[in-house]
C-alpha cells in the first residue's frame, strides 16, 4: 500500500524513526510501536480508503485482531480530501468519532506578528529539560494513553531522535521553567514534520508558540535542509491561525476515526 496523504505519510515516517513496525496488508497498514503500547497513534490501522456501505465492521474486526488488548480504537484513512467524508454506520455504532485535520505546508516561514521577547528559545538537552518536557505535556495533556507511562515513553523516543540528529525538540523557557515546546524532524524526501506544539495553559497568548514555530522552521531549512515544512492542525483550533500567520497554507485534509478508552 502506497500512502498518498502527506499527513499520514509523515506520521508513519516518524513512527518508524521512533521504532514502530509497519506491516503492509494490501488494503491497510498495521502500525505498531512495541515500546509504547499505550500510544494510540503509534498503534493503529491506516486504511487505504474509507470503508464502503456495510464494510466498516471489517476494519473494526481487523483492529481488534491486531490489538486485542487495546481499550481504544484508532483508524486512519489514506485520503487527501476528508472535508465532506461521512462516518461509516458501523463506526458510529461502535462509538467512533471522526477527526478531520488540516495538513499545512510551507517552504519558508516568517516571524510571527507578536514574537516573544521574554522567553529563551532553545533546543532541549539536559535531563532537567526533558523532565520538564514531560511535566509540561501533563499540564497540556488531552490525548490518548495513560498520561504518566505514555508520556514518559514518548519523551524517551523523542530524546533518542534528537540525539541521533534526526531533528530537535525546542522549548521556550522563562526563569528556567519550560512554558512551551514542539519538535521538528526530518522525515525524508525533503520534508520536515512538526510534532506536538504545546503551551502551558497559564502562559498562552504571549507569542510563545509562534516564536517556537518560526525558530524551528529556520532550523529545518538551515540545518535539516528541508524544502517543505509540514504541520497538522485542528481547523477549529486557535493554533491554526498562529501557523497561518507564520506562513503555512493548507495543502490537504487528514481523516481519522477514534474511540477513546473507557
Amino acid at each position: 500500500m502506497r500512502i498518498t496523504s502527506l499527513g499520514f505519510l509523515t506520521d508513519v515516517a516518524l513512527r518508524v524513526l521512533e521504532g514502530a513496525e509497519v506491516t503492509d496488508r494490501g488494503d491497510h497498514l498495521v502500525i505498531r510501536t512495541p515500546d509504547n503500547p499505550g500510544f494510540w497513534w503509534g498503534n493503529f490501522l491506516l486504511l487505504a480508503g474509507l470503508p464502503g456501505p456495510g464494510q466498516g465492521g471489517v476494519a473494526l474486526a481487523r483492529f481488534a485482531e491486531q490489538f486485542p488488548a487495546a481499550r481504544y480504537v484508532a483508524l486512519g484513512v489514506d485520503t487527501a480530501g476528508a472535508g465532506s467524508a461521512g462516518t461509516p454506520a458501523e463506526f458510529a455504532a461502535a462509538g467512533l468519532v471522526a477527526d478531520r485535520a488540516t495538513v499545512l505546508t510551507a517552504a519558508r516561514l516568517r516571524p510571527p506578528p507578536r514574537p516573544s521577547i521574554e522567553a529563551e528559545i532553545r533546543p532541549l538537552h539536559s535531563d532537567d529539560d526533558w523532565r520538564q518536557s514531560v511535566d509540561l505535556a501533563v499540564r497540556c495533556f488531552d490525548s490518548g494513553g495513560e498520561p504518566g507511562d505514555y508520556l514518559e515513553r514518548r519523551m524517551v523516543a523523542r530524546r533518542r531522535l534528537t540525539q541521533a540528529g534526526t531533528g530537535a525538540w525546542f522549548g521556550a523557557f522563562a526563569g528556567g521553567r519550560l512554558l512551551a515546546q514542539l519538535g521538528l524532524f526530518d522525515v525524508g524526501d525533503g520534508c520536515a514534520r512538526y510534532q506536538h506544539v504545546e503551551t502551558d495553559p497559564a502562559a498562552r497568548r504571549r507569542g510563545l508558540a509562534g516564536t517556537l514555530v518560526w525558530t524551528a522552521g529556520e532550523y529545518g531549512r538551515e540545518v535539516l535542509g528541508a524544502g517543505t515544512l509540514v504541520i497538522v492542525a485542528d481547523p477549529a483550533d486557535v493554533a491554526i491561525r498562529v501557523y497561518r500567520a507564520c506562513g503555512f497554507t493548507a495543502w490537504q485534509s487528514q481523516l481519522s476515526f477514534e474511540r477513546p478508552a473507557a
